[in-house]
């Protein structure tokens, strides 16, 4: 369990890098990233790296205000899911 705490914290800090690095880019008008992409990040475990960005660099904050939260409650309950699963299997042996 600490070592899925540690990935999680790992990849919601590499979501909020990925969301500031492509702010930068929209800034200096380079090419950025994909909402696909970032999309994909947040979708995977980086929703409240995605949720803090948004906040902190005003990045895509009228396009997707309330997406992230929603990804951020389903990941909750499927992260709840996997973890009383994996207590449930520890208690079997």
């Amino acid at each position: 369990m600490k070592a899925f705490m540690i990935l999680f914290v790992l990849f919601n800090l590499i979501t909020f890098v990925v969301f500031g690095y492509d702010k930068y880019l929209a800034r200096t008008n380079r090419h950025r990233i994909s909402e696909k992409n970032l999309l994909i990040l947040a979708l995977m475990g980086g929703s409240v790296g995605a949720i803090f960005a948004q906040k902190i660099f005003r990045h895509k904050s009228q396009k997707y205000r309330n997406l992230f939260w929603v990804i951020l409650g389903v990941q909750f309950v499927v992260f709840e899911g996997l973890w009383l699963y994996s207590q449930t299997t520890y208690m079997t042996f």
